[in-house]
């Protein structure tokens, strides 16, 4: 038992080895954004309002793994071309890159009233 156990938990450890996983369809529209009815009030409308705070966080997940899946790219070509990575995997760590360097990794945002608020997290 403690075999069995020490190599299922070997195996699902990582996902970095396992094929990569293909969307397969489905339609998620974003809701409507909606902000808080004063800085510190009540919002106008809570469920607009919840369901705001959870497209923002949907959005935040997607810029998450857009970051991983492109991480993941750089470490399989460096493997992949070894020591010719320099001249070879230039176009997988440009777009890691240019991700990276965004204050919140590309994630998507909502149009602000106030737009301070587009400053990222």
């Amino acid at each position: 038992l403690f075999f069995f156990l020490q190599q299922t938990l070997a195996l699902t450890m990582t996902d970095l080895y396992d094929d990569p996983k293909i969307y397969e369809g489905g339609n998620l529209r974003p809701f409507p954004h909606e902000e808080r009815g004063s800085e510190r009030g009540r919002a106008k409308d809570p469920v607009k309002f919840l369901q705001a705070v959870h497209q923002r966080a949907r959005e935040r997940q997607v810029a998450y793994e857009t970051v991983k899946i492109l991480r993941k790219r750089v470490i399989e070509c460096y493997r992949r071309e070894g020591v010719n990575h320099y001249d070879n995997c230039k176009e997988p760590v440009e777009d890691y890159y240019k991700v990276i360097i965004q204050k919140d990794l590309g994630q998507l945002h909502p149009n602000w009233a106030n737009p301070e608020k587009h400053d990222g997290w």
